[in-house]
């Protein structure tokens, strides 16, 4: 689990250091947006209060605190599950993105009472209304990771008697 540590805090550290940079530094928080390379990079400030896409993004207070504590129960449950399963680095890398990510954007919830979302990307021909942040594509990279590399083998659990995969209930209740 030392790499998945390492994984998930580089995530969140890059992840906080880049909105210190572009909110506060850049101030994006009161330019609002910032071109960098149209269409494809842009800085577009925007506060996520619910969630993917700004659902449950009206719903006050309570889902403010909601979904802190459903992120740091995900995070538990994953890093628990990863720990017991006994998975090998890929899925222990994917688990840190994932980690990582969720408590960037827990603090955030907690500092600002919504998420700094601000990388806006076009390309194409089509306008990309949305913007995310660093700790979205770690959330994002880190469960397709998981989706793709858990159970798979490879890991100090192969061939350990008892060990089981996500797949046959060796998730961290299982």
């Amino acid at each position: 689990m030392r790499l998945a540590a390492w994984v998930g805090l580089g995530t969140l550290a890059l992840d906080q250091a880049t909105k210190w940079l572009v909110v506060d530094g850049l101030d994006l928080r009161g330019r609002l947006a910032i071109d960098v390379l149209p269409p494809l990079l842009n800085l577009r400030m925007a506060w996520n209060r619910g969630v993917n896409f700004g659902l449950l993004a009206n719903e006050g207070e309570i889902t403010r605190w909601a979904l802190v504590a459903l992120a740091l129960a995900i995070s538990a449950w994953v890093w628990r599950w990863v720990a017991r399963a006994g998975e090998g680095r890929r899925v222990q890398a994917a688990a840190g993105l994932l980690v990582g990510g969720a408590l960037g954007n827990v603090i955030d919830r907690i500092r600002w009472g919504a998420v700094a979302d601000f990388l806006n990307m076009s390309c194409c021909g089509i306008d990309n209304p949305f913007a995310f942040n660093l700790a979205d594509a770690g959330v994002f990279a880190g469960a397709v990771g998981l989706v793709l590399f858990a159970g798979r083998g490879g890991g100090p659990a192969e061939g350990r008697k008892g060990a089981r995969s996500p797949r046959d209930g060796g998730g961290p209740l299982g």
